[in-house]
């Protein structure tokens, strides 16, 4: 590894678990080359604290969204503070929207509906999206289908198939890998991971979860990013420099990443 820098897609540096150390959760990131972050929406108060560490912060950006956990909590009113928190410009995605059917925190119809709520809010205000799939995978596809040609995004910590994979990539999305792969029984996602052509990955932390194996049940952070590009880029057979200089270009490209790339 020598210059090539990293951007950590997403991360929610405004949990908690970082309040106490959350500069030094920065300077860590930055010695590890990790020069861009993405601090990802899950309620309309971590969206609010994303967007006020994105401003206080050069490097980091945010997201705006109701996570399905949360779908229940989704309304006309909901949607008009998105609306608006979306205007900041250092806001770069709705997100992270869409199914949850593991935990099934909200009523399956209700995420369903939030899920297109925001899809169709994506559309009219031209951003990305940023998609939650956990165990849903056939309701998110059908979801996306309808939407063929109006929104592009990322499918986060993806935990499909190889098809399911290809359809993504089809309607204009791009794969997200985060911590997981790197845990020795994720066959299926090695298989992913070596098969999909660079220009359609990304790297991710979705910090404070999901520690690459070598850090596996600790609070995970945007410097660990490289060890998962490093097992990334070892399934690959590519060198991780290489890795690094194309995910960061489709992470600019997708979420139009402005400014220098660096942390302060």
């Amino acid at each position: 590894m020598n210059d090539k820098m990293f951007v950590d897609t997403h991360a929610h540096l405004q949990w908690a678990s970082f309040d106490n150390d959350r500069k030094n959760v920065l300077e860590r990131a930055k010695e590890k080359r990790v020069t861009r972050i993405v601090n990802i929406g899950f309620d309309i108060a971590g969206s609010l604290k994303g967007i006020a560490l994105a401003e206080n912060h050069k490097g980091l950006y945010a997201t705006v969204g109701i996570h399905p956990h949360n779908a229940d909590k989704l309304n006309e009113k909901t949607v008009d503070t998105l609306r608006g928190l979306a205007t900041n410009p250092k806001v770069v995605a709705i997100g992270e929207i869409g199914l949850d059917y593991y935990r099934n925190l909200s009523p399956k119809e209700v995420q369903k509906q939030a899920f297109e709520t925001q899809l169709a809010l994506a559309q009219e205000l031209k951003l990305p999206v940023v998609i939650h799939d956990r165990e849903a995978h056939d309701d998110i596809l059908q979801t996306l289908l309808r939407f063929k040609g109006k929104i592009k995004g990322i499918m986060h910590c993806f935990s499909g198939s190889k098809e399911m994979a290809q359809q993504c990539i089809d309607l204009g999305f791009l794969i997200s890998f985060a911590g997981t792969v790197t845990y020795p029984k994720a066959h299926e996602l090695h298989k992913i991971a070596k098969w999909i052509d660079l220009k359609n990955m990304l790297l991710e932390t979705d910090c404070p979860w999901l520690a690459p194996q070598a850090m596996r049940g600790k609070r995970n952070e945007p410097s660990l990013l490289p060890m998962t590009a490093q097992e990334t880029a070892n399934l690959k057979h590519i060198d991780v420099d290489d890795l690094a200089e194309t995910t960061t270009s489709n992470a600019e490209e997708i979420l139009k990443l402005t400014g220098a790339p660096c942390l302060d």
